[in-house]
């Protein structure tokens, strides 16, 4: 089933090791095609299919794009808005990488807690207040590029200043304060200022997994390693 079926049975998030286990392989999913220089730019838990084996793919590409260099310009018209970032919201077309991960840590924060963390209406003006009311508004003294974007307005919103993730949902803890600091490298309002899917990997909020998990050819699953076996069972 995909992913949001799934989370449809749990209603209070999953349990802190399999919230890692589906993070470690959407982020290795998504390092192997940012790699071959591939933006899926549509995720969301709809797109992501998980067998009952407890592997999770990556599915549904009709909205993705080989990203040439030098930069193309793209619509600003991707990603379901849940799962679209402030800049993309705000009307930048000159997007990377850093466009699907702000829609991991999206998920990440999804998977966490049993919901989506920036549930807004139709309206772009009322996702920007979602997102702001959690990460804050954006700070022009280190998002100088924000100025440009057509559809900023920053005395559209109140000063919201950013809050702990603890604060908006006490299910957070689960993952521990190195989760909740992965997850603040991935929804960082500034694109550039986002984690990789590599770098994302590395961090410490996964030193717990086997280390060869990082030596895995791309085509074999994580539960190939002897250590990880008999953990994919949904709980």
């Amino acid at each position: 089933m995909d992913l949001s079926k799934y989370l449809e049975k749990h209603s209070h998030g999953l349990e802190s090791f399999q919230i890692k286990l589906l993070l470690f392989q959407l982020l290795r999913g998504l390092d192997f095609c940012h790699k071959k220089k591939i933006l899926h730019r549509d995720l969301k838990p709809q797109n992501l299919l998980l067998s009952d084996d407890g592997v999770l793919k990556l599915a549904d590409f009709g909205l993705a794009r080989a990203k040439s260099v030098p930069s193309r310009t793209y619509s600003h018209e991707v990603v379901t808005l849940w799962y679209r970032p402030p800049d993309v919201l705000m009307g930048s077309t000159n997007y990377s990488t850093s466009l699907d991960m702000w829609g991991v840590g999206c998920i990440f924060a999804e998977i966490c807690i049993g919901s989506a963390i920036f549930p807004g209406s139709k309206e772009v003006s009322d996702q920007l207040d979602k997102i702001f009311r959690i990460r804050g508004i954006p700070n022009e003294q280190k998002w100088s590029e924000v100025r440009e974007l057509p559809n900023y307005n920053p005395n559209a919103y109140p000063a919201y200043c950013e809050i702990s993730f603890l604060l908006v949902n006490s299910e957070f803890g689960k993952i521990g304060k190195t989760g909740q600091e992965l997850l603040t490298m991935l929804l960082q309002l500034r694109p550039q200022d986002r984690v990789s899917a590599a770098g994302a990997m590395l961090h410490p909020y996964f030193s717990n997994l086997p280390r060869q998990i990082h030596l895995l050819p791309p085509t074999q699953s994580i539960f190939a390693l002897r250590e990880l076996q008999g953990l994919h069972r949904h709980r």
